[in-house]
């Protein structure tokens, strides 16, 4: 332990843009570790730590450990890292600097002017990618985007009490308990990362599920269901609050699943399902 009362009191007060009050004693002992931590703290308090040997609370701030002996990083010793920042053009400054004059755009027309064309225009022509014939097709604007919960994550909330594995697990459940995003999209599907640990016996409702992650629940003694929701009852499933902020009732479950949807589901998913 030394006395390095006065050193300590310059360069924090050159680092922390403090004046650092000369009320502290020459009995302060300031040991010298590697690193030093400067934390701003309010009027709650100052922490503690075991990891630094003394901590000294000087208005409002905590320096916690000692200056090492190349001195404490300071706002004037910063500096970007190499290759980061580089200088900009300097145009229209001669033509010596091979950017003069035209500042590299060349005489008149288009290209020297305000903007250029969009990727793929040729000159109000019929562009190459409008030319040449399309085949198959793309199904981005119609497919089914489902949101995935693992095995492996629904046995972590069943072991911290977030879901209640002696009653139906449904859509609302897994959302209500934080287990998949607020955002369900078209459904929720079920996948078999962490099958081989799970044991847990449960009742589940997704939209889809994987063919590990069934063989998975039904060997721990549970079930899986593969129940359809057209987007509004979807919705009333996850939101019915939503609609009596709207006023509005709750809508029927449909009555059948559509054609392009048969064979796809086990079955028809309810609006108020039982948890029972």
């Amino acid at each position: 332990m030394f006395n390095y009362l006065g050193r300590f009191r310059n360069q924090l007060t050159a680092a922390a843009r403090v004046s650092i009050p000369r009320f502290l004693s020459l009995e302060t002992k300031i040991d010298l570790p590697q690193l030093v931590r400067i934390e701003r703290f309010g009027t709650r308090g100052f922490a503690s730590s075991n990891n630094f040997v003394n901590d000294i609370s000087l208005k409002g701030f905590v320096f916690r450990g000692i200056v090492p002996s190349a001195g404490i990083l300071a706002l004037n010793d910063l500096r970007p890292n190499p290759g980061s920042k580089r200088k900009a053009h300097r145009l229209g400054r001669g033509t010596g600097s091979g950017r003069g004059k035209t500042c590299g755009k060349g005489h008149k027309g288009q290209g020297a002017r305000g903007g250029m064309p969009r990727l793929g225009f040729e000159g109000s022509g019929t562009s190459l990618s409008q030319a040449i014939p399309k085949r198959g097709f793309s199904n981005k604007v119609h497919r089914l985007e489902y949101r995935y919960v693992n095995l492996s994550k629904i046995d972590q909330w069943i072991k911290l009490g977030r879901l209640d594995p002696n009653k139906s697990i449904t859509m609302k459940d897994l959302r209500d308990s934080g287990c998949i995003n607020k955002r369900y999209d078209t459904g929720v599907r079920l996948l078999g990362s962490g099958s081989s640990e799970f044991s847990a016996k449960i009742n589940i409702q997704v939209s889809k599920v994987s063919v590990r992650a069934k063989e998975a629940v039904e060997k721990a003694g549970g079930s899986v269901d593969t129940v359809y929701y057209n987007e509004l009852g979807l919705r009333a499933l996850m939101k019915p609050e939503w609609f009596d902020g709207k006023g509005r009732l709750l809508p029927k479950t449909v009555r059948q699943i559509p054609p392009k949807h048969r064979g796809k589901f086990d079955t028809i998913g309810q609006i108020q399902p039982s948890t029972a």
